[in-house]
């Protein structure tokens, strides 16, 4: 055994103690309940006096009454608060429950690969393949067009010269 091994008497014992521990505390949490409830009923009920008078009996019906039905409310309030919760609650069980059972996601390294390598993975050895990227690249040339410039001049001529189908055939033949 290691050092670190615990012996089984030594557990037990441990066990032991640590359940007399909950027990106290499941004790004083019960107590602290119970006297909760005795201090919450001393606050919302008054001792009950029984009057004198048919009258004043049927106010005390009342009264009681509608203390019932404003508890009614809170009641089902509640109730509905924790049926929703509940629900809830599955809901979210079952997602967890589903994420751990579908998938298990593989561990994957990084690595640094380059374009070249990469291909030479994927097609295998036989295939010499070199990627330049650049080489398949259109060069475009700036060029100024010149008739940009001679536009600028005066429209009332150009207008002229384009009026008419002659004009029109003009301007397809002067941009094509």
């Amino acid at each position: 055994l290691s050092d670190k091994a615990m012996t089984s008497s030594r557990r037990h014992h441990l066990k032991s103690l640590i359940l007399g521990i909950a027990r106290d505390l499941l004790t004083a949490e019960e107590k602290r309940v119970e006297e909760e409830r005795a201090r919450y009923m001393e606050e919302k009920c008054s001792p009950l006096s029984l009057p004198g008078s048919v009258q004043e009996l049927q106010d005390l019906c009342k009264e009681l009454h509608q203390k019932i039905d404003v508890v009614d409310e809170e009641r089902y309030d509640l109730s509905v608060k924790v049926a929703k919760s509940e629900k809830e609650i599955e809901d979210l069980k079952i997602k967890v429950q589903d994420l751990i059972g579908k998938f298990k996601k593989p561990a994957l390294k990084k690595v640094r690969m380059s374009a070249d390598s990469m291909l030479q993975a994927l097609l295998g050895s036989k295939h010499k393949v070199s990627l330049d990227l650049r080489a398949n690249l259109k060069q475009v040339k700036k060029e100024v067009k010149e008739e940009d410039k001679e536009a600028v001049g005066d429209w009332r001529k150009n207008v002229e010269d384009k009026a008419g189908m002659g004009g029109r055939k003009k301007m397809f033949e002067s941009e094509a």
